[in-house]
């Protein structure tokens, strides 16, 4: 029976939408073949730009490796002039304050991982705490991961419960739900859990941590693109889209920008509603950009790596 959780109905998550695998395949492959004009083109590279969440999530972090990240973010290229600032920088909740410190005004989010990134494996208590450390730190954003366990056991009350308890835990900072998607395996998997996760209370649903191959594919991004629409035509409700890991070629960027406005139309073409988990697509981004202005590549080695 479905419930009512603040004028929205819940549905039986059981009765999910199933998807075409083949059909999903065929689709997501036209995406690729638009031709894009050189002023649109510019035009997508540089809201690629703004739509990117700027990344370290490694073991070795360091507080100069996170400012050095804070950095570039603030200057992409500054030799050219007018280009937009990434949309985040992502970090480990213990990395939150600094990152905060480093971005100043310049009006970039802190996004930080929590809930026992990247694997999810802990108790929803410690899930919260991780979840409210990472915000009285000055995270605007938090970046949880689900209970694939639990999902792929059939325990959906479990993952949508948990997914409530860290949306309240967030308080005014934005959640982004990652479904770990290249442990799903099947796209009927993958749309169950986005609607989960919109049911839920999101913000944004997300392909991946970026530590699991696949990562994001066009496939599975359609399926969640999909979803959202779905979720607005019932709920009247915008929820953002992430997908994570894998998308480090301007060209395969512009391909996503192009399915995201075929899918779901203008008012989600914003860092508001749409980002990118790759901080390697940046200096990719920057390269093409430069070869459109000058008609010259410039080396990777003009480019920060972080």
């Amino acid at each position: 029976m479905s419930v009512v959780k603040e004028r929205i109905v819940i549905p039986d998550f059981r009765l999910s939408p199933r998807v075409d695998q083949v059909g999903q395949e065929e689709r997501a492959s036209r995406f690729t073949k638009r031709s894009i004009k050189k002023e649109t083109k510019v035009a997508g590279l540089k809201l690629t730009l703004s739509m990117i969440d700027l990344t370290t999530l490694e073991g070795k972090d360091t507080d100069g490796k996170v400012k050095q990240l804070c950095y570039k973010a603030r200057h992409l290229h500054d030799a050219y002039e007018g280009l937009p600032t990434v949309a985040a920088v992502c970090v480990y909740p213990s990395m939150v304050k600094v990152a905060k410190q480093a971005v100043g005004d310049s009006g970039i989010k802190i996004a930080s991982v929590a809930t026992a990134f990247p694997s999810g494996q802990a108790p929803t208590e410690v899930k919260i705490e991780d979840t409210r450390f990472a915000v009285d730190n000055g995270a605007d954003e938090v970046d949880m991961v689900i209970s694939r366990g639990k999902f792929l056991a059939g325990e959906y009350n479990f993952v949508f419960d948990e997914i409530a308890a860290i949306k309240e835990a967030c308080g005014a900072a934005r959640l982004k739900v990652i479904l770990e998607t290249g442990e799903l395996v099947t796209l009927d998997k993958v749309r169950r859990a986005s609607d989960i996760a919109m049911y839920a209370g999101a913000d944004f649903i997300k392909t991946s941590t970026g530590k699991i191959q696949p990562a994001a594919t066009m496939p599975v991004t359609l399926t969640m693109l999909e979803a959202i629409r779905d979720f607005y035509y019932n709920t009247g409700k915008m929820i953002g889209m992430k997908p994570a890991g894998g998308i480090s070629k301007a060209k395969l960027a512009l391909h996503y920008l192009v399915m995201l406005n075929e899918t779901l139309g203008e008012a989600w073409m914003t860092n508001q509603w749409f980002r990118f988990g790759a901080s390697s697509l940046t200096n990719d981004v920057l390269m093409q950009l430069m070869k459109e202005k000058t008609g010259l590549y410039q080396s990777a080695d003009y480019f920060a790596i972080d």
